[in-house]
């Protein structure tokens, strides 16, 4: 494996607008430690707690309680496959605060959004953007070991407290990371079956090569690391209470859609057709969606690229409706 690089940047908690440029993950050290929040965990778990307690709203959270046996605290499939690692919970969201404490079981409270159950906290404690409008979460719990999994949007993820090990592969790592079910996934993201603390190479032998294109980086509190989309990550929680931070954006207008969307209609409607046909509609594909876009627009008309033309929003917006109508005719 080789270590994430580092990056350099102009100024603490304001994010370069060079990042959405690149291909590859980068560190950012130290670059939220002025963080309060930052501050207070690294006194101590319980200073956090307190510090986070001005600002916990009174709603209930769901949250991942690790199965007895689980070792390491793994969020993923069981061994046989008959179910997960864990049991999702809710409670209310002091409570659940409290649960994290005790450290009896590990706990783990997925991506949630800050404003809504943290009011308030991003007024000290926040990333400044220069025109984009992340959507802004939270992330906490005990010692877990989060299988990998991708994201769409861009990404910053900033560790607050504990310590985060990030185990990083570029999207065309997908076919030795021997994805589960997409359809049965732990959070709605499908992940590696792939046990990274203990790879099972006869069972998943395409995983050594995965690994030659590894990258990983051990981030302590006020570190943060960009991930362009699509890369997959695995990540491992160190420490009594650990926290991370982070912010999802894209860079494409609303009207172009969801690409996840694509895929899963993809999958359900050429997934299963003969090799001839596939091989037909792959050509398609590439000729619309995956060539330059001139190629498939050089000899149309200005006016009549229609949605050809992804700067095209009210031809974007009107085939959305068509299709909507199409898909529940």
């Amino acid at each position: 494996m080789q270590e994430v690089e580092v990056l350099s940047f102009p100024e603490k908690g304001k994010a370069p607008q060079t990042l959405s440029q690149l291909a590859k993950p980068v560190v950012l050290k130290g670059f939220v430690d002025h963080w309060p929040v930052v501050e207070q965990a690294c006194q101590s778990d319980r200073a956090l707690m307190q510090y986070l307690s001005r600002y916990v709203a009174d709603l209930s959270v769901t949250f991942y309680q690790v199965k007895p046996g689980v070792t390491g605290g793994r969020i993923g499939y069981l061994n046989d496959f008959s179910g997960f690692t864990f049991d999702r919970l809710g409670g209310s969201f002091q409570e659940v605060l409290t649960l994290l404490m005790q450290e009896d079981v590990p706990r783990y409270i997925g991506s949630t959004r800050i404003d809504r159950w943290l009011p308030g906290f991003r007024n000290e404690n926040d990333v400044e953007f220069s025109s984009e409008k992340p959507l802004a979460n939270f992330w906490i719990g005990n010692a877990t070991d989060i299988a990998a999994h991708y994201d769409s949007p861009l990404n910053i993820a900033c560790c607050v407290s504990g310590k985060r090990t990030f185990t990083l592969f570029p999207p065309e790592q997908v076919e030795n990371l021997y994805i589960g079910p997409v359809d049965k996934t732990p959070s709605g993201r499908a992940i590696s079956m792939v046990d990274f603390s203990a790879p099972d190479f006869d069972r998943y032998p395409r995983f050594r090569k995965a690994l030659d294109h590894a990258q990983t980086v051990v981030l302590s509190p006020g570190d943060a690391i960009y991930i362009p989309p699509l890369w997959w990550h695995r990540v491992k929680s160190e420490g009594r209470v650990n926290m991370l931070v982070n912010y999802w954006w894209k860079e494409t207008p609303d009207h172009m859609g969801i690409p996840d969307l694509a895929l899963e209609h993809a999958i359900l409607a050429l997934r299963g057709l003969n090799d001839r046909d596939r091989s037909s509609w792959k050509a398609l594909f590439d000729h619309y969606v995956f060539a330059e876009q001139n190629i498939a627009t050089d000899a149309i008309p200005e006016n009549l690229k229609g949605m050809l033309d992804p700067e095209n929003e009210q031809a974007a917006r009107l085939a959305w409706i068509n299709f909507s109508k199409k898909l529940n005719s």
